[in-house]
């Protein structure tokens, strides 16, 4: 393919990348804000009703890498193709379900449906934008994360005020007006043959089931169980002429440990997500829908700063951005443990601080990770980070809803005089010291050194 005729494909693709992420972002955060409506609509219990949201978080999390993998072999088109169909057929269902079964199924074949849509994300930077402008279009992919983001529960609490909450389901269904123009702009590229090895996927699923389970319930056989798993997935990628990972990918030392310090930010960050909502209705007891205009400033404000930070990546290297965001990062955690208990406007401004941090190091992680894959594991590599992001942010749900529920009544922070969220405050006191440890980690490997492998291949 032509440079010129590639860049001007790669940028009309990349603006509806962000469309649909958006549409997916605020499909993900919508439901969230609903549970209680559907629990009273079905007699349900609070643990019943939020498998609505984990069942759509497990299976699209392991979704990412079997698209990913299947990216690395057959038409991207007709995947995400597969996958928006999928992602309408369970809006519809969902829209006319009565029973409590039907909007569970329907949640489950949106997840499946919008698994695709990552790798899509992901994969489009890689094939059609040369790695000194790919932090720039990987940051207009998460500018549609945080639009979606910050859309989701404005428009969630408006449609919950204006009519019955199944018209939730209709939004997603926009996603189609993008379906033609990703059948006319991507290309018709074919990965390499072979087999899929669906044995080693099977296992792999079963062990981040497992081990996510384990954290939610806290149950030791469930993490026995995803242990074993894990080993039997090893030795199967080690003895299998096809298997579903190649075992040299993890031998790559630039790859590996990327996808270790993603891992660890991504559940570092999922507490300004997870956290900020129980912390403005457990300590300012402040209605849903006013939790969701609090978290607007700080989405809007990685949206419109999403783009700059990936041309920060291009211009400066994804160190220099890492280190920026880790700066706002460990700002937003500092002031928070140091300020919960004053003003609810004072954590609404501390978290545009973490969130825009956050979609940094993202942006700057996903770069990295992307220069260190040989073309022939693209999708499949970058399927696994996006997998690794949602184990992480799933566990540190678990692992942060437990330490809310033990609660705390000495304060850490010496700073903070507030009687009140006490246990807030010493969690994000916790979390900077160890944002600040991965930073010093982060330098001594690639501080010194920017990762320039790179795997960019051009479409012919």
């Amino acid at each position: 393919m032509d440079q010129d005729v590639q860049k001007q494909t790669g940028e009309k693709l990349i603006r509806i990348v962000m469309f649909t992420l958006a549409l997916s972002a605020m499909s993900v955060l919508m439901f969230n804000f609903v549970l209680p409506e559907i629990s009273e609509a079905f007699d349900l219990t609070t643990a019943q009703v939020s498998w609505v949201t984990s069942s759509y978080a497990l299976i699209y999390g392991l979704g990412t890498v079997i698209y990913g993998k299947l990216a690395d072999r057959y038409k991207l088109k007709n995947l995400l193709t597969f996958g928006l169909l999928f992602f309408a057929l369970g809006s519809l269902i969902g829209f006319a379900s009565q029973t409590f079964w039907m909007v569970l199924a329907a949640r489950c074949l949106q997840a499946v449906g919008a698994a695709a849509i990552p790798a899509t994300a992901m994969l489009i930077p890689l094939r059609y934008f040369p790695p000194d402008r790919r932090g720039s279009a990987m940051g207009m992919a998460f500018v549609g994360l945080a639009v979606g983001s910050a859309l989701g529960p404005v428009i969630s609490a408006l449609i919950v005020s204006i009519a019955h909450w199944r018209w939730l389901f209709c939004i997603p269904l926009f996603i189609l007006i993008t379906l033609p123009f990703y059948r006319k702009y991507l290309g018709d590229e074919n990965g390499s043959a072979g087999k899929l090895d669906w044995v080693g996927g099977s296992l792999l699923a079963a062990a981040v089931t497992l081990l996510l389970l384990s954290v939610t319930s806290g149950a030791w056989s469930f993490a026995i169980g995803g242990l074993l798993a894990i080993v039997l997935f090893i030795f199967r990628i080690r003895h299998v002429s096809e298997p579903f990972v190649e075992p040299k990918l993890f031998t790559n030392k630039s790859y590996t440990i990327s996808l270790i310090i993603a891992f660890l930010i991504s559940g570092i960050g999922f507490s300004l997500y997870f956290l900020s909502p129980l912390l403005l209705s457990h300590v300012y007891q402040l209605p849903p829908g006013w939790i969701g205009f609090a978290m607007v400033p700080a989405a809007a404000a990685s949206a419109f700063l999403g783009r700059r930070g990936g041309m920060m990546a291009d211009s400066k290297g994804n160190p220099f951005l890492f280190f920026v965001a880790s700066g706002l990062l460990l700002t937003s955690f500092v002031l928070l443990s140091t300020f919960t208990g004053s003003h609810a406007v004072f954590i609404a401004v501390f978290l545009i601080f973490g969130n825009v941090g956050q979609t940094f190091i993202m942006i700057a992680m996903s770069n990295s990770v992307s220069m260190t894959l040989p073309a022939g594991q693209a999708g499949v590599g970058m399927g696994l980070l996006s997998m690794l992001n949602f184990v992480a942010g799933g566990m540190a749900a678990g692992v942060y809803g437990k330490v809310v529920d033990l609660g705390s009544d000495v304060h850490w922070n010496p700073a903070n005089f507030y009687p009140n969220g006490v246990v807030y405050s010493n969690i994000f006191l916790v979390l900077a010291a160890l944002q600040a440890g991965i930073l010093l980690f982060y330098y001594f490997q690639f501080g010194k050194a920017p990762i320039i492998h790179s795997n960019f291949v051009e479409n012919k």
